[in-house]
């Protein structure tokens, strides 16, 4: 049903527009141009302004052509990690990899793509359906903040599908909630000569702090993790500041709350393991502490709508699907916050977020039937 080869160049012309995270303007003016070339209305909300990128996300709205259907929902990221500037995408042998010096692009090319190709293949063989919404966001990559920052009063569709995950053999459900976790090390700066004995080094507090941490796969529910340390000035300076960031994950948020209760207290107790006496003055090391919630858990029921539906198109075009838990977020952890229920649907992209990352062609074609079948359904009204 779906025109592969045109499927294909498609991607293969998004792959090659540098679109990284608050740098999605040009991926963003192309995908509006085709859709209104469609004939759908597109606009752009204020998200941009308030992440600080060059667009806002991009909401597209195609009538339907059957009256009384309920309308339906589509979801895909524009942003890329790096490196991805001047991707060089090339197909082999029924996949799509980069010369090995960026990354693909296809997280989340691939289901932009599949998006435009089912909007195009509805129009042209006029296949029933509702009204589609379209949702594509920036800066997902960096913590969902086109989907945080979107203004869902523009939706009026209930459920759909975020196209955002590996293989179309699965169906992602249960995402975690994530909690991100700032730590501002206070010492005391000296000179690490002459009278090192008169500093607090807030590398030394650091260091002793994460070293006592459980980090890493907690249980089969909650990961946690330090990803940046910034601290120090020179050599010769005792340094007096250290930032840390890490965050916590996890689908129990009692799980999730003592984790962060966990790694605060290993900052606390090697802070107060700290102090000097400078002219008869007592003077010890502190810590400030910022927490902000990521996003929030999603859950999406076996029994909804949505995955019901889903399930009988995967069926009807004679696969099997599984359901599946993630490690990681996405945007339709805000979505199902916001009312929208949606499922996340594989489009055959793997080693994501690597030089390595490639397109499963056969995989990226099937999303597509699987949705236009999905919008089959949600037309019949059974």
């Amino acid at each position: 049903m779906i025109e592969k080869e045109r499927m294909t160049e498609y991607i293969l012309d998004l792959i090659r527009i540098d679109s990284l995270s608050r740098k999605e303007k040009e991926i963003a003016l192309k995908l509006s141009a085709d859709m209104e070339e469609l004939g759908a209305e597109c606009f752009f909300d204020d998200a941009g302004n308030k992440v600080n990128g060059n667009t806002g996300n991009l909401i597209v709205k195609m009538k339907g052509n059957t009256s009384n259907i309920e309308p339906f929902f589509l979801s895909a990221h524009m942003d890329i990690v790096g490196p991805g500037e001047g991707v060089k995408p090339r197909v082999n042998n029924g996949f799509i990899k980069s010369d090995g010096t960026t990354v693909l692009g296809s997280d989340d090319k691939s289901g932009l793509a599949v998006i435009v190709e089912v909007l195009r293949t509805l129009r042209d063989r006029n296949i029933p359906h509702g009204d589609i919404e379209v949702a594509f966001t920036i800066c997902e990559e960096i913590g969902l903040l086109g989907a945080k920052h979107i203004d869902i009063s523009k939706f009026n569709s209930r459920y759909g599908i975020v196209l955002d995950s590996s293989s179309p053999s699965r169906l992602v459900l249960r995402c975690p909630a994530a909690e991100r976790l700032e730590f501002h090390v206070h010492g005391l700066e000296a000179h690490a000569g002459l009278c090192p004995e008169n500093g607090i080094n807030a590398i030394k507090i650091a260091s002793e702090s994460i070293s006592k941490m459980k980090l890493g796969r907690i249980d089969h529910e909650t990961t946690a993790n330090i990803g940046i340390i910034k601290g120090g000035i020179a050599t010769n300076i005792v340094p007096n500041f250290v930032k840390i960031v890490g965050e916590v994950r996890s689908h129990d948020e009692d799980k999730l709350d003592a984790q962060k209760r966990h790694m605060m207290e290993c900052i606390r107790n090697a802070v107060s393991n700290y102090d000097v006496i400078l002219d008869g003055q007592n003077q010890g090391a502190s810590v400030e502490e910022i927490f902000e919630r990521s996003y929030d858990k999603m859950d999406v029921p076996e029994d909804s709508r949505v995955v019901k539906i889903i399930d009988r198109a995967v069926k009807g075009l004679g696969h099997r699907i599984t359901y599946h838990t993630s490690g990681g977020g996405c945007d339709a952890n805000f979505f199902n916050q916001m009312g929208i229920e949606c499922a996340n649907l594989g489009t055959g992209m793997y080693e994501l977020h690597t030089v390595n990352e490639y397109l499963v062609l056969e995989e990226f074609y099937r999303a597509a039937e699987i949705v236009i079948e999905t919008i089959k359904l949600n037309a019949s009204k059974k």
